[in-house]
């Protein structure tokens, strides 16, 4: 029986006047493509740490320390996690209190559930803080190349949970929490200064406080698997297609854009990093177009959403030789940084975000110059003190004893090969 066309309308209305002020707009927001793509980019950041991260420093170490990488990587990627949710979100993307840190509003995901969130408005807000998540605990994952082969694994846990908490989750809310460096107008798209820098400069400092590993400049410590760190720059590619389009927190043209970026600055990076290796020391290498590729991903990053796919392809070629004469550069001055985190990530770092102040419309290289002085000097200096802290607490490094019979056997009791 059909209704009567006097008793329709009004329904019609009520049901409208629902729609636009109830529940059913709430649940409208949520955008299921979106929602759909930053679960897949979320996935694919966490493949960068394991096992990108985890095997490309593994394959890089001696074989005596291989599974103390592993380890350190995995762990990182568990506690950083149990912190993020805890408190390390609130800290970094909660209501903004003067510019410097988020408020407590989110401790523990209070408020963070299905619902959307102010900064991703298309997708749930747990996602946008899982999403989050995989950029804090890569961050610190990065920073172990620094003293790879050295230091305690309880010292390494206390750092992580320190740093994240007192220099990851501050400077991301500068950056992309409607901070201080936001407010400034310091462009960074997926981590230029958040990621890279700041694990760049953090390595510094870990390398300058723990000192030399035995015998280094005097014993050859050439990687014992490069097969092994080949898979794991390859998985690093991969990921970081997620990174930086999932970066546009959508299924958009943003994130195409940023997509196709990625790719052509990671290949220019190889290329250009293989050129001057060639030209510079006779022949290329595997670990050399490695080494490249990823330092052509940490040119682009903070750039790629904000310039075209021609200007990415000249930011990775001058990425892949600025970062190759890092390496240069840390060789000629002597300090051990293991695994060159300085040399590609934080270089990288930094010709990327000088990059947008030159190439993007919107960007402004003084706002650039400030956000790259600000993130070297804060993270450097307070990775120093909290170094220092964790060294009188508990100790950085292992004995000479320890290091001479390996991470692998005198930290955790296990061989990687018998």
């Amino acid at each position: 029986m059909r209704m009567p066309h006097i008793l329709t309308t009004p329904l019609v209305v009520v049901v409208g006047l629902f729609w636009a002020t109830g529940a059913w707009a709430q649940e409208s927001k949520i955008d299921t493509g979106d929602t759909a793509w930053i679960i897949v980019a979320t996935a694919l950041v966490f493949a960068m740490v394991l096992p990108g991260v985890a095997f490309f420093y593994g394959g890089l170490v001696r074989s005596k320390n291989v599974l103390g990488m592993l380890i350190q990587t995995g762990a990182i990627m568990c506690v950083i996690s149990i912190v993020w949710v805890f408190w390390g979100y609130s800290l970094a993307f909660g209501p903004d209190k003067g510019g410097i840190i988020g408020g407590l509003d989110f401790v523990a995901l209070s408020g963070v559930g299905s619902e959307p969130g102010a900064l991703a408005p298309t997708i749930p807000h747990q996602l946008f803080m899982v999403f989050q998540l995989m950029f804090a605990a890569i961050t610190v994952a990065l920073i172990t190349g620094a003293f790879a082969e050295r230091m305690k694994f309880t010292a390494l846990l206390l750092f992580a949970v320190l740093w994240s908490t007192l220099i990851y989750s501050p400077l991301a809310h500068w950056v992309w929490g409607g901070g201080w460096l936001h407010a400034l107008g310091g462009l960074d798209f997926a981590g230029g200064a958040v990621v890279h820098i700041s694990s760049g400069f953090a390595a510094l400092a870990c390398a300058l406080v723990l000192g030399k590993r035995k015998g280094y400049g005097t014993e050859n410590m050439p990687p014992h698997n490069l097969p092994f760190a080949f898979l794991g720059a390859g998985m690093l590619w991969f990921g970081w297609f997620g990174f930086n389009a999932g970066s546009a927190l959508g299924a958009n043209e943003v994130a195409v854009t940023a997509f196709v970026n990625t790719h052509l600055a990671a290949s220019a990076g190889a290329i250009s990093w293989m050129v001057a290796e060639w030209v510079h020391r006779g022949k290329p290498t595997l670990l050399g177009v490695a080494s490249g590729m990823i330092a052509g991903l940490a040119t682009i990053t903070p750039a790629a959403g904000y310039v075209t796919a021609i200007p990415s392809v000249f930011i990775g070629l001058i990425g892949g030789v600025v970062c190759y004469l890092g390496v240069v550069l840390k060789l000629k001055l002597g300090y051990d940084e293991s695994l060159d985190v300085l040399a590609i990530h934080g270089f990288g770092g930094i010709t990327g975000l000088l990059a947008v102040g030159l190439l993007a419309t919107e960007g402004s290289v003084s706002a650039q110059l400030v956000m790259i002085g600000v993130a070297v000097a804060f993270c450097f200096i307070g990775t120093y003190v909290i170094l220092k802290i964790v060294d009188r607490v508990i100790g950085l490094r292992v004995s000479l004893e320890e290091e001479q019979e390996g991470l692998d056997l005198s930290q955790h009791r296990e061989r990687a090969y018998s």
